[in-house]
């Protein structure tokens, strides 16, 4: 009884020396991070973004909002600096200037491969995108820019409305003259079902009604923040991803096997028959695997941007029915009774500057990143970029700042309110004078200008989003 009594006496004395070690250690790292960051600066490379903690560093205050840190940034840094997340330093160059230097560098000085490739392989499949040397990768958006063309664009506009008509008939939510609609899941599916449609082909859409919409989920479950930095770590999304993944991909290698020993001749421009036709420079054809995988990535990254979109879309026109309204007058005015194709939905100027507002406001991607391979000195200053870190570029953040509308106060800093913007440089921006808003740059509020393949592919979108 006496050894009982000994043993429970010093088991709370032992716990409470490793919690006081703990705590000494906690605060002793600290203590050396933030007196490594006053005293050890280093003054050839751009000042970095005070933090707490040695490896979480600035990842919550970026992750909660990463327009509000980076502009609250910019105020107090300038256009220039650095900060941590999850342990890797993270160098941001905004404007006009951050962009050419970020997005336009050479292949031999910053690397996009490194960055995404333990994020969308394990989603899109090995062999495309960035699981390829860059030069191939090229290669690969010639193909699908090929796959984009305006004949194939006009091909895509009645099969997209007539999926868009069947799902508003269909869907329980548009019953009635009034209800309440959850617009985001809303539009995720009616832009799922219109990029299966066209894009993706006739066997693709047919398949959404069964196991396919399942396995899309599971995909897109996979695009976890954490997968950035541990894509090893054992989630249950993860594993729920790669099964996904084998099963979709088998699913698009059988359509392609069976139009191959049909011997069917091209029946339709989706982008299934495009890439099966495709021939790498060294005659290569295109593997069917790989036709596969690409056919995944287009699926993905198509659906995200495009629902996104449309979402806000729909939000903001429920806010402001005004401008409902003059959507709507402006389809009685132009279209009438012409029905709608791709030269047509082009004649809709205000719908087209609603949707310029929208991703200037609320562009699908915030950040672009590429990984330093070589030193990088940056013009008009001392400070050079070592290979530790990573760029990352916000081109979005041009359309939001006011340096670019210099009478427009309201915008993403104070609230989102750009969308309604009385007594300012415009009624609202992009609206009221189509000619110059169409001289206006607008290239930041389409990220996938920068891939190569970005006029055709926005095009694409903004098709979509003209029909909702």
């Amino acid at each position: 009884m006496a050894s009982l009594t000994i043993f429970g006496s010093i088991v709370p004395v032992h716990a409470w020396s490793i919690v006081v070690a703990i705590t000494c250690i906690l605060v002793l790292t600290v203590l050396a991070n933030v007196l490594q960051q006053i005293f050890l600066r280093k003054p050839n490379e751009p000042p970095v973004v005070f933090h707490w903690l040695p490896v979480i560093g600035s990842t919550v205050t970026y992750g909660m909002d990463p327009f509000k840190f980076i502009f609250q940034c910019q105020t107090k840094y300038g256009d220039i600096f650095t900060f941590v997340l999850l342990g890797r330093k993270v160098t941001v160059y905004l404007g006009s200037k951050g962009n050419q230097f970020i997005l336009n560098g050479k292949l031999k000085d910053v690397n996009a491969e490194e960055i995404y490739s333990v994020l969308t392989t394990p989603v899109f499949g090995k062999g495309v995108i960035y699981d390829v040397p860059n030069a191939k990768f090229m290669e690969q958006k010639k193909f699908v820019k090929f796959g984009l063309t305006s004949d194939a664009l006009r091909s895509y506009i009645p099969l997209m409305e007539d999926e868009i008509r069947s799902f508003i008939i269909r869907t329980p939510h548009f019953k009635g003259l009034s209800g309440i609609a959850q617009m985001p899941p809303i539009m995720a599916e009616i832009t799922l079902f219109t990029a299966s449609r066209s894009l993706q082909g006739k066997e693709v859409r047919a398949k959404l009604d069964t196991t396919f919409a399942k396995l899309y989920h599971d995909l897109d479950d996979g695009f976890q923040p954490i997968n950035f930095m541990l894509p090893w770590f054992p989630l249950p999304q993860n594993r729920r991803r790669d099964i996904a993944q084998r099963k979709m991909t088998q699913i698009y290698t059988d359509i392609i096997k069976a139009r191959r020993s049909k011997q069917m001749g091209k029946d339709s421009e989706d982008m299934i028959w495009n890439l099966m036709t495709c021939v790498y420079k060294d005659g290569t054809p295109m593997p069917d695997a790989e036709t596969a995988h690409m056919m995944i990535g287009l699926l993905m990254a198509g659906q995200h941007s495009s629902s996104v979109t449309s979402a806000w879309i729909m939000l903001h026109l429920a806010a402001q029915p005004e401008i409902m309204e003059e959507l709507y007058q402006e389809q009685l005015d132009i279209l009438a009774n012409n029905a709608l194709t791709y030269d047509n939905i082009q004649k809709l100027p205000f719908a087209m500057n609603v949707i310029r507002e929208t991703l200037r406001l609320h562009p699908p991607i915030h950040s672009i990143m590429r990984k330093v391979k070589n030193p990088l000195p940056i013009a008009g200053t001392n400070w050079v970029v070592p290979p530790s870190h990573v760029l990352l570029a916000a081109p979005a953040t041009i359309g939001m700042s006011d340096d670019y509308s210099p009478t427009r106060k309201s915008g993403i800093r104070t609230g989102g309110k750009a969308w309604r913007i009385p007594g300012t440089r415009r009624k609202r921006r992009w609206i009221t004078d189509t000619a110059s808003c169409l001289r206006e740059p607008i290239a930041h509020t389409y990220p996938l200008a920068r891939a190569g393949i970005g006029a055709l592919a926005s095009n694409m979108r903004i098709c979509k989003l003209l029909l909702f």
